[in-house]
């Protein structure tokens, strides 16, 4: 009789125990849909304060775990994504230059092209190297430093997009070149409005200390 109610007791408790760990588990999951939501949320907010809202939100939804609703790791998810984009882009132009039989003076409007998209993406690795550390003491200069390389890379790209407009490249390949330019330079729009954003949140929170 004693060992029967043992057993019982055991059964119950084993039960009781997964019960547990189901409804633990569940609590969890919804804990985490619940935080990735909002983060999604917090990306789509963030990204109407820039020029290209739908670009913006599209390319940086998919860190929204990871940049946790935090300024800095958003404006810094910005800055590494729109320069592996500017990076892709300057691979691409340079493919594009050896595949395509150019004339002499499409050729050259390719070349100035690319070595403007390859001065941006320095500016744009400077940036994303800059962004790693900023912190402490130095970070508002640090940032001011960023906004000034990313300001300039954008320049770079509207510089290749406007020499492209007026010079006459086959039609196909023209179309191709600025559609991927301007993306790249709608990014670092994009980039560059988040990155003030945080150093505005910064200065911010100094005035209130």
């Amino acid at each position: 009789m004693a060992r029967t109610f043992s057993i019982q007791l055991l059964i119950i408790l084993l039960v009781l125990l997964q019960l547990s760990s189901y409804f633990n588990t569940c609590s969890a999951s919804r804990k985490s849909q619940s935080n990735h939501h909002t983060n999604k949320e917090y990306v789509k907010n963030s990204c109407r304060g820039t020029a290209y809202p739908k670009l913006c939100y599209k390319s940086l939804a998919r860190h929204a775990s990871k940049i946790k609703a935090n300024p800095k790791l958003f404006a810094h998810a910005a800055l590494n994504t729109t320069f592996s984009a500017a990076k892709a882009t300057s691979r691409l132009l340079k493919d594009m230059s050896r595949i395509h039989g150019f004339r002499s003076n499409e050729a050259a409007a390719m070349l100035d092209c690319i070595a403007d998209i390859s001065d941006s993406v320095q500016k744009l690795q400077k940036s994303t190297k800059e962004m790693d550390p900023a912190d402490g003491s130095d970070l508002e200069v640090q940032m001011n430093d960023i906004q000034m390389w990313v300001n300039r890379a954008l320049k770079e790209e509207e510089t290749c997009m406007n020499a492209l407009a007026y010079k006459a490249i086959k039609g196909k390949v023209k179309r191709g070149v600025r559609r991927r330019i301007i993306k790249v330079a709608h990014l670092t729009s994009n980039a560059l409005a988040l990155v003030q954003n945080f150093t505005l949140a910064y200065k911010n929170s100094l005035g209130n200390l």
